[in-house]
């Protein structure tokens, strides 16, 4: 079974949200038949590399919520992520563009560190004092820690372009598929679950998704060559 979640780093609930349904899955029975495959979605698709602010700034703005109701905000947050045994800094963070992490992610899935990359970003952006924001030799340490090669990974942040379409081609896709915030959770292309759900909701989902596979259906004229376990049949003239 595979299991597809779009998410931003920038996205407090996709950092939450992350943590509950890994809870879920570490106790689901068929964990090791799930594949679990991270997808790409900003929050501010085209926001400048140097267009930064800090967090409390742009909740005010972007929502138009006082100070002190985005101050409050956070403060749920932080206590939302404590829940879940994850550090969260209420005070001092900024947001900025996310497009370079998720190139880099996309080239960390091709080297199989992705899973351990996203970690690395989640605790940077939202547990720790260094921005990760339009300071690439931030990302490249994140990187090198995640298992990734140093000079690969400044090569990839050096050219704009590189895995470019593969972000924007998860943005289409989540939008086709009806996303419009995350993170978003898709079980076999057959189940969406929007939001930081409950550790219960993914552990329903997981069970049902699992529970309502269909067997594959053979379509088979009973006389076509194939290769097999004992070799392949040779056309006999």
């Amino acid at each position: 079974m595979r299991v597809e979640i779009w998410s931003d780093i920038a996205c407090p609930w996709c950092y939450v949200g992350k943590a509950r349904f890994e809870k879920a899955l570490r106790d689901f029975p068929h964990r090791d038949e799930v594949e679990v495959v991270h997808r790409s979605f900003e929050l501010d698709p085209g926001r400048a590399k140097d267009d930064i602010q800090p967090v409390i700034t742009m909740l005010t703005r972007k929502y138009g919520m006082s100070e002190a109701q985005a101050e409050a905000g956070e403060d749920n947050l932080g206590a939302q992520a404590a829940a879940e045994g994850l550090d969260y800094r209420t005070r001092g963070r900024d947001h900025g563009s996310t497009f370079d992490m998720h190139r880099l992610l996309h080239f960390a899935k091709e080297q199989g560190h992705q899973e351990r990359l996203l970690d690395l970003l989640y605790r940077a952006n939202f547990a720790e004092e260094r921005s990760v924001f339009n300071d690439d030799e931030r990302l490249v340490e994140l990187a090198v820690a995640a298992g990734l090669e140093s000079e690969a990974v400044r090569a990839v942040l050096a050219d704009p372009g590189a895995y470019a379409d593969d972000v924007r081609a998860d943005e289409r896709e989540a939008a086709q598929l009806g996303a419009s915030g995350v993170p978003f959770f898709v079980l076999d292309r057959k189940y969406g679950v929007s939001g930081a759900q409950p550790v219960e909701v993914f552990a329903q989902a997981l069970t049902q998704a699992y529970g309502e596979r269909s067997p594959l259906t053979i379509v088979d004229s009973g006389d076509a060559d194939a290769c097999g376990p004992d070799g392949c049949a040779v056309p006999q003239r």
